[in-house]
């Protein structure tokens, strides 16, 4: 079998999302998606959908569709689409930029699937059918009593946790942008206690401020805070650029520091972490280094008893979690969640989303070959996309 054509369909669809500028969910908001696939000369391809800002939601832009579909076409065409770990290693060495080489190994590696009529996770070697589920909040949803209601209605919902990202770049008193100056550290401090009043003492709380405490002293005052209450974790506090700073957090804190969270170098950036001993718990997500690179990152952190809690929700998350002990992963991250929010609503191109909880809390594993997708080609087909039009009006 060899690699014969990628093509990518940019279409329009919509989603709920939230302004965080004006906290107020956007019902229905429109949005660019993306499917690339991979086509083999035995008539098996492999899709993904996403690869964006923020994972499977948003599509690839003009700029990463033009790389792939020329010089990444170039490299692949006549190639083996089963040789994934010589083409990750190929993509990496030649410097291709994250995103683009993730969404290439996760489109390989549904191929596998569909090829041998197996889930990807199985194909890896299946650790587990079932995940833990946590909810995770988009930044600035209200007044800190807003995150504690929400975190009751998400507690009452099924979640087994609540993660919090506070307030920033966004004043919640004055309701408006606060430009270089991104954290807000009183209300920060209220909302994480409001939140461990509503929810009681025993419920599992993380905290994940996305690095905007510009400051070492301003991550270990909330950092104490996030002790005295007993937060399960405290994620990317702080700019990752500077990892001698995490080192001197991971001294002067007991709770676990989760990082790093969206540093680039994907396996290689968190293998040297760990060594430096600049965070206690590591991250990834499969737009990192793709599925494969995020399976390695987990490989890495279980030789070093460390956990690796993986990034962000998704169809490729997700079969990263079926093939990693929850001694290692425990936990999957649905998001990004907001009152007003639909986040189980279904993808007009898709027939499902991979990822409803059960009455326990659980997210179960998609049986289906490859990533899980079932595709709805009609609705794809009726709304597709020229986006070197939309460049070009724009302009």
């Amino acid at each position: 079998m060899k690699i014969s054509n990628l093509t990518i369909k940019s279409f329009r669809t919509h989603a709920d999302r939230w302004d965080a500028g004006h906290a107020l969910p956007l019902p229905k908001a429109e949005l660019m998606q993306t499917v690339l696939s991979i086509e083999t000369d035995e008539g098996v391809t492999g899709y993904y959908f996403g690869g964006g800002s923020h994972g499977d939601q948003d599509g690839l832009n003009v700029v990463d569709q033009q790389v792939i579909l020329g010089r990444i076409k170039s490299l692949l065409v006549g190639q083996d689409p089963l040789d994934r770990e010589l083409i990750w290693k190929w993509l990496w060495v030649a410097n291709i930029q994250e995103n683009i080489a993730s969404v290439i190994d996760i489109a390989l590696w549904d191929l596998a699937g569909r090829a041998f009529e197996t889930p990807v996770y199985k194909l890896m070697g299946g650790a587990r059918n079932t995940a833990k589920a946590y909810a995770s909040t988009y930044p600035n949803i209200g007044v800190p009593r807003v995150y504690a209601e929400h975190a009751i209605a998400c507690r009452d919902e099924g979640y087994v946790a609540y993660k919090i990202h506070p307030h920033y770049f966004w004043n919640p008193e004055t309701g408006q942008p606060t430009p270089g100056r991104p954290s807000n550290i009183k209300a920060d401090i209220e909302t994480i206690h409001l939140v461990r009043e509503a929810v009681g003492p025993d419920y599992v709380l993380m905290y994940d401020p996305w690095g905007t405490y510009m400051s070492l002293e301003e991550a270990i005052r909330v950092g104490r805070e996030l002790e005295k209450l007993d937060y399960h974790w405290y994620e990317h506090p702080m700019p990752e650029y500077r990892v001698e700073s995490y080192v001197r957090l991971g001294r002067e804190l007991s709770i676990p520091i989760l990082s790093p969270e969206i540093v680039a170098g994907g396996v290689f950036s968190r293998a040297d972490w760990i060594l430096r001993g600049a965070g206690d718990m590591s991250r990834i997500d499969a737009l990192r280094g793709g599925i494969t690179g995020a399976r390695k990152t987990a490989i890495v952190s279980e030789a070093y008893g460390v956990r690796c809690e993986i990034h962000m929700a998704g169809w490729a998350n997700l079969q990263v979690i079926g093939a990693t002990s929850e001694d290692t992963s425990e936990y999957y991250e649905k998001g990004l969640m907001a009152p007003g929010v639909d986040i189980d609503a279904a993808h007009p191109y898709l027939q499902d989303i991979p990822d409803r909880i059960d009455a326990d809390g659980n997210v179960h594993l998609p049986s289906k070959p490859g990533m899980g997708y079932d595709i709805v080609w009609d609705y794809i087909n009726d709304n597709l996309l020229d986006p070197m039009a939309e460049v070009r009006r724009a302009w």
